[in-house]
């Protein structure tokens, strides 16, 4: 695996520096009474040798040496889009931070726009007689704004990010974006609290989506499950039941795809050769798949899903999301309002926290506003909704048509390893809900 990446970072009107890095390097996989792996980054054959027959050595002592290994595959894929992040001049990218930072100049006290970008070429073989050779870029781009109104702060981070070249990258439509979103959080710091109490909910597409990356897509890595390290793997719900297990309303449906195109988790092989494919991770509202890679696949007794994915040539693959989300229902925006008579709305949320297990989690919203007899009414400030993995998904009665996503890092392992997903969904609706 190669990889060359490089950024830069504008502050409150002014560059605030950059970064640049290029790695590659070897991974080397063993399997015999137990699984060991060997990493380098020397071309100098002995040195490889050395590390493999360490690995060898270790591959001897007996432990867990189940790994699903499946038909060879010999196949090549790219995505590096027609305005190539390599054919990128480093200045440009700055201007665009530049741009960025203007457009909410005129009410954002505080600015912080920052811009990526990565080429990444891998290399997969196995004795098996597979051999998998990808090549890809990633774009990401990341603003945090703040705004004090009348002694009141509040702030917003929004990311963006996409596989490909700069053809997909809509710097006008994310540059408005920004300045729309300042200007609402000035409003936001002068709404007034959320009386407590029980009400419907609808929540937009940005907390749909942190929903089904969070209690859908973490607590269905098969490694959480079986109880590996949870240093390494988290932990998960889900560890001892028996399935298909009911997770709430037959309305949801949550899917995790890696062929989404140009979306920010896009690979049409995963880091371990396998093919990718859609998932359904809940089904009609029960567990459906689980994102296996090789190993966990073995422990589970069937094959790979092609979940297998790795932050750099000396990572470990781990089972991994790509692009999760709940699949969008046939309701129109103003067909979940009808028959709320007092409810809440939460378009997005400013902060959000679930527990190990990915079972308790909270929702505190952002741009959000009351509901009075179908009608939207005025704003409330910063809603917050707590509940249970269970409890979220049993109380959607509606499921929107439309669908949304944002990007993030996800961030698993020890050492972490931060890998590139998007997550979204439609609006749903949620009835009897406890807001605070």
């Amino acid at each position: 695996m190669d990889i060359t990446s490089r950024g830069a970072f504008y502050r409150n009107g002014e560059f605030d520096g950059s970064s640049s890095s290029r790695g590659s390097g070897y991974a080397i996989r063993v399997v015999n009474d137990s699984i060991a792996i060997a990493y380098s980054n020397s071309d100098d054959w002995e040195r490889v040798k050395k590390r493999i027959d360490e690995a060898l050595d270790r591959s001897r002592k007996i432990g867990k040496s189940k790994i699903f290994t499946g038909r060879d595959v010999r196949s090549s894929w790219t995505k590096l889009g027609n305005k190539k992040v390599l054919d990128t001049d480093f200045n440009e990218i700055v201007d665009i931070l530049k741009e960025a930072d203007t457009a909410a100049s005129n009410v954002a006290q505080l600015r912080i726009n920052s811009i990526s970008d990565k080429i990444v070429k891998e290399y997969y073989m196995n004795t098996e007689g597979s051999e998998v050779h990808g090549e890809y870029s990633r774009i990401y781009f990341q603003y945090l704004i703040g705004v004090v109104e009348s002694g009141n702060y509040e702030q917003s981070s929004e990311e963006y990010g996409y596989t490909g070249g700069y053809e997909t990258f809509d710097l006008g439509r994310i540059a408005e974006e920004e300045r729309e979103d300042a200007v609402k959080l000035r409003e936001i710091a002068l709404a007034p609290s959320v009386e407590p109490g029980k009400f419907d909910v609808i929540i937009g597409p940005e907390i749909s989506g942190i929903v089904a990356h969070e209690s859908a897509g973490h607590p269905t890595e098969y490694d959480r499950i079986a109880g590996r390290e949870a240093v390494l793997a988290g932990e998960s719900f889900l560890s001892g039941k028996k399935f298909p297990y009911k997770i709430g309303s037959e309305l949801v449906n949550v899917v995790d795809d890696p062929t989404v195109e140009n979306s920010f988790g896009y690979y049409l092989y995963d880091d371990e050769g396998v093919p990718a494919r859609k998932r359904y991770l809940y089904k009609d509202g029960m567990t459906s798949e689980f994102l296996l890679n090789r190993e966990s696949a073995a422990w589970a007794g069937t094959e790979s899903n092609g979940a297998g994915r790795s932050s750099s040539w000396d990572m470990e693959p781990l089972a991994r999301m790509s692009t999760t989300y709940i699949e969008p229902g046939d309701y129109s925006f103003e067909e979940l309002f009808e028959g709320v008579r007092r409810g809440v709305y939460i378009k997005s949320f400013t902060e959000w926290n679930i527990d190990d297990l990915r079972f308790n989690e909270k929702y505190v919203g952002k741009e959000a506003y009351y509901i009075e007899n179908g009608d939207i009414k005025g704003r409330v400030r910063r809603p917050v909704l707590e509940t249970n993995t269970v409890n979220f998904y049993s109380s959607v009665d509606a499921v929107g048509k439309d669908l949304h996503f944002n990007a993030g890092i996800c961030g698993k392992g020890d050492p972490e390893q931060g890998v590139e997903v998007w997550m979204g969904g439609p609006h749903l609706r949620l009835r009897g809900m406890i807001v605070k």
